[in-house]
């Protein structure tokens, strides 16, 4: 069984230029954990629910941390505590664009590709979607573990 048989070919995808928080209002009103970040069609990188919440990251000495390339905001444990004033803080960085927290190395697949060959990918990287492209590395469509699952109760 090929790829293109599980595969999704109604990708939902967003361009590098697209603020985090519109990514994160995306992926909730799809009902989705990651996606591909897409610039004229060629697939450029990939972010999940896990990148966006480490820009939650609360360390042990009780600050709020934001990755590079985002500054360390020390703030005491109570004031973190205080949703406004947290939601005030991260309204900067949800106006970021998502090329600052996107994954660049993205493991992609053919449609021609055997499912086998999706699995390994999927389970050697440990991710949870692959972006399937065409020769000409045109996104084509998206498949996931449940998709190769759902391809093996075909089988």
């Amino acid at each position: 069984m090929d790829v293109k048989d599980v595969m999704n070919p109604n990708v939902v995808s967003c361009s590098s230029d697209t603020p985090i928080r519109e990514v994160a209002q995306l992926m909730k009103q799809e009902s989705i954990s990651g996606l591909p970040i897409v610039d004229e069609g060629e697939v450029v990188g990939i972010v999940s629910e896990g990148d966006i919440l480490k820009l939650l990251e609360i360390p042990e000495h009780g600050g709020l941390w934001l990755p590079s390339p985002f500054e360390v905001i020390e703030v005491p444990i109570r004031e973190l505590l205080n949703w406004e004033e947290t939601k005030d803080r991260l309204e900067d960085v949800g106006s970021k664009p998502i090329r600052d927290i996107m994954k660049k190395d993205v493991y992609t697949i053919g449609p021609g590709d055997s499912i086998e060959d999706a699995a390994t990918i999927i389970s050697k990287h440990r991710i949870n979607r692959l972006p399937v492209v065409d020769e000409s590395g045109q996104l084509v469509g998206i498949v996931t573990r449940g998709d190769i699952i759902g391809g093996l109760g075909q089988l």
